[in-house]
C-alpha cells in the first residue's frame, strides 16, 4: 500500500497554503487500476465518518488515512477498496468522508472556503469540488466533492457556520442564501 504523508495542521495554515497542499497531495492511482473483484473487505463507513473492521471500529487513524487513499467509487455506486491485484467491497452509509472544520478568507465573490475531512484531508470548495445540499426526510445533508465521484458529509456545526455566513450576506441578489468559493457561487438550499 502507498505511503502516506501525516495531515498538516489546519488551524496553521493560510487558505493558499491549503490550497497548495490540496493540489499537491498525490494520491495512488486508483482509476487506472482494474484488477478483479476478489470479494468484501468487511469493512464499513458510517455516517460519521468512522471506519469498523468485522464489526469493530478502526482505532488507528494512519490506518483509516492510508485505507481512505485507495477507495474509489465504481460505476453502479458502490464503493471498492483497490490495489493494483485486488479490489474488494466496502460498504459506506453515507458519505465516504465528513468535513468537519471550515477555514474562509475573503468575501462575497472572493471568498475562499477551504474544508479539513475526517481523514486529514483537505479540499478547497472550487467549480471541481462544488457543494451541494441534498434535502431528505431529516432534514438537509451538506456534502462537498472531494475527488472522482467521492464525497464529505459536511458535519452539522460546520454547515451551521455556513448558513450563518451565508445568512449574514444575504446570498446571491439577496434571496438565494448561498456562498462563494474560488469563484462559483453554491446555492445552500436543496437541489
Amino acid at each position: 500500500m502507498p505511503e502516506t504523508t501525516p495531515p498538516p495542521d489546519f488551524a496553521g495554515l493560510s487558505l493558499s497554503d491549503i490550497a497548495a497542499f490540496a493540489a499537491d497531495n498525490r494520491l495512488p492511482p486508483v482509476e487506472k487500476w482494474n484488477p478483479a473483484h476478489c470479494g468484501d473487505s468487511f469493512m464499513r463507513i458510517a455516517s460519521d465518518g468512522t471506519w469498523f473492521h468485522e464489526g469493530s471500529p478502526i482505532g488507528r487513524a494512519a490506518m483509516v488515512r492510508l485505507f481512505s487513499t485507495i477507495l474509489r467509487r465504481e460505476p453502479d455506486g458502490g464503493y471498492v477498496l483497490v490495489t493494483p491485484v485486488e479490489k474488494l467491497s466496502i460498504a459506506v452509509d453515507d458519505a465516504p468522508f465528513v468535513a468537519v472544520e471550515m477555514k474562509v478568507e475573503g468575501e462575497g465573490r472572493e471568498r475562499r472556503i477551504a474544508f479539513r475531512l475526517n481523514t486529514g484531508d483537505l479540499v478547497v470548495a472550487d467549480a471541481a469540488h462544488p457543494l451541494r445540499i441534498v434535502e431528505r426526510d431529516d432534514g438537509p445533508h451538506p456534502y462537498v466533492t472531494v475527488r472522482n465521484g467521492l464525497d464529505a458529509l459536511i458535519a452539522r456545526p460546520v454547515y451551521y457556520e455556513m448558513v450563518n455566513l451565508a445568512l449574514d450576506e444575504g446570498g446571491e441578489d439577496g434571496d438565494r442564501p448561498g456562498l462563494w468559493s474560488e469563484g462559483s457561487f453554491f446555492a445552500l438550499d436543496a437541489q
